[in-house]
């Protein structure tokens, strides 16, 4: 079994308003990807048994995962709980055995009076990822996350900082 990672944030937005980021990809390609890439989603297919394919480029080449400047996911919804909680199997398409095998992220979204408390989790993380990287990149998505929430934009209803690898963290947003 490998490592877990998570990180958590209060988002100053309705659980709604944040649930309509995480589930929709053009959303996703704005807000999730970490410092210093950017995000294109290929494929997405949002519910149990759905699958889903995301590239994540660096701007400066040289630390991907797939390819020099690349990090290629492939993921399969494994459980979608509208307005909860979205369970992932993610696959890095990699040569390299060190980021073989699946990764289990867990998205889960708690109420908290006018805000949401976002977590996530990643178990069994491949040896390849270090923990400082992965926490960074969860914390900086965490933190995309936020303001993107609070800008105007639709509302999807459901049914229509700095966290060391291992440790949760509750920091609300700047």
């Amino acid at each position: 079994m490998g490592r877990t990672d998570e990180a958590s944030l209060l988002i100053h937005a309705p659980a709604a308003r944040v649930w309509a980021a995480v589930a929709d990809p053009q959303s996703l390609q704005a807000w999730l990807p970490p410092t210093g890439m950017t995000g294109r989603v290929e494929h997405f297919d949002l519910r149990t048994g759905g699958t889903y394919r995301m590239v994540l480029t660096y701007r400066d080449s040289g630390a991907g995962k797939s390819s020099a400047d690349s990090d290629v996911v492939r993921g399969r919804f494994v459980e979608v709980a509208d307005g909860d909680r979205i369970v992932q199997a993610v696959d890095f398409v990699s040569d390299d055995p060190d980021f073989a095998g699946t990764m289990t992220m867990t998205w889960s979204l708690t109420a908290r009076g006018s805000s949401t408390l976002v977590t996530f989790r990643a178990d069994d993380v491949p040896a390849g990822i270090r923990a400082l990287d992965h926490a960074r990149g969860l914390t900086d998505s965490l933190v995309g996350l936020g303001p993107f929430c609070r800008a105007a934009g639709p509302l999807i209803s459901p049914g229509a900082n700095s966290v060391r690898a291992g440790e949760q963290s509750h920091a609300q947003e700047p």
